[in-house]
């Protein structure tokens, strides 16, 4: 349920239900907007029948209202207005529109450097690599750890550009904490519920990406559980679902991208590298989701894809990538303006 507040209520109005939830081992999660101030009750509110009339009866009450959903911070319902997550100069969600580039995995300083000097000339705002990689295969590449991590970190120094990472389990949460500006949770680890709980204990920002065979519900209830921790900074990636088709990677789901800002108030960020496996679906994807709304993408660029240790045949060439940017660019401009217009 969520607790909506008068518009002249005070603190102490707001401490006062505070405090009552957690007599009955329950919390509150406080959403301050423009227009309203809401709380959000968690727990197993089922227990407490009488809780619904006992808060209405509370100063500074307007109505209690239950949410339907088994999500609920993560909901529309209990937060009305878009998330906006600021990583230094970078605002992802919110109309703007980041995007995310760079080596699906860290191989060399220099390999790092010179992608990062190149997605950050064509537009790119946070530099993306792997540096620890789940692979199908335990034989393949599967990263330089924090050799990799350090590598990122002189890319950030040399070009200004947050990173973004990922962390396969909760054991290495605080040493990729220490160097990322954006904590990625991949697909494989979508369901993980304890990495999930320890990444949200950091209060940084989290990239959540939608597993292999998610519904889009199971998916908002993984990021309820960073939520659930105290961390706001959430955002979502579709990354493409597995279908029977086998002609691409994954089916890149990109009604997800709407079905979710629906339902949810998190950013929502498109990885048309992974939706697709091939480079060369890898612009047409970009642009429908940017057109389907995506706060942000994430795509795999490598200086020379064809000797990469992982991925290289989904990931862009500078050229490709930079020739990319300048459609994406025209699209998000020409969605945002209607946008504009409409209000």
């Amino acid at each position: 349920m969520i607790v909506v507040m008068k518009s002249d209520s005070t603190r102490g109005d707001i401490d006062r239900i505070l405090e009552r939830l957690t007599r009955v081992n329950l919390s509150g999660h406080l959403s301050q907007g423009v227009e309203r101030t809401v709380i959000g009750v968690v727990g197993e509110t089922q227990l407490h029948p009488e809780l619904r009339n006992e808060l209405e009866l509370m100063a500074g009450v307007e109505d209690v209202v239950s949410i339907s959903k088994p999500y609920k911070l993560a909901s529309r319902e209990f937060q009305p207005a878009d998330t906006v997550i600021e990583v230094g100069n970078v605002k992802i969600g919110g109309g703007d529109l980041v995007v995310m580039a760079g080596p699906c995995a860290v191989e060399s300083e220099r390999q790092v450097i010179e992608t990062a000097r190149a997605v950050k000339a064509a537009g790119a705002t946070v530099l993306r690599g792997g540096a620890f990689k789940p692979r199908s295969s335990p034989y393949t590449f599967r990263g330089m750890g924090e050799e990799g991590l350090k590598i990122l970190a002189k890319a950030r120094a040399e070009t200004g550009m947050p990173i973004i990472t990922e962390v396969l389990s909760p054991q290495d949460v605080e040493l990729v904490a220490r160097y990322a500006d954006i904590l990625q949770l991949g697909a494989r680890n979508m369901q993980n519920y304890i990495l999930l709980d320890e990444v949200g204990k950091t209060r940084m920002p989290v990239m959540l990406k939608r597993g292999l065979s998610a519904t889009i519900q199971e998916w908002l209830l993984s990021a309820e559980y960073i939520l659930a921790q105290g961390n706001r900074q959430v955002m979502l990636c579709e990354r493409g679902i597995r279908t029977f088709e086998t002609y691409t990677r994954n089916t890149m789901d990109v009604s997800a991208i709407p079905s979710a800002h629906r339902l949810s108030h998190l950013p929502v960020i498109a990885d048309p590298s992974h939706g697709t496996g091939k480079w060369y679906l890898v612009p047409p994807l970009a642009l429908a989701s940017v057109a389907a709304g995506a706060d942000g993408l994430m795509v795999e660029v490598h200086p020379s894809p064809d000797q990469a240790v992982s991925d290289g045949a989904q990931s862009l060439t500078f050229e490709n990538f930079s020739k990319m940017m300048v459609q994406v660019k025209l699209i998000h401009n020409l969605f945002r303006s209607d946008t504009v217009a409409a209000t």
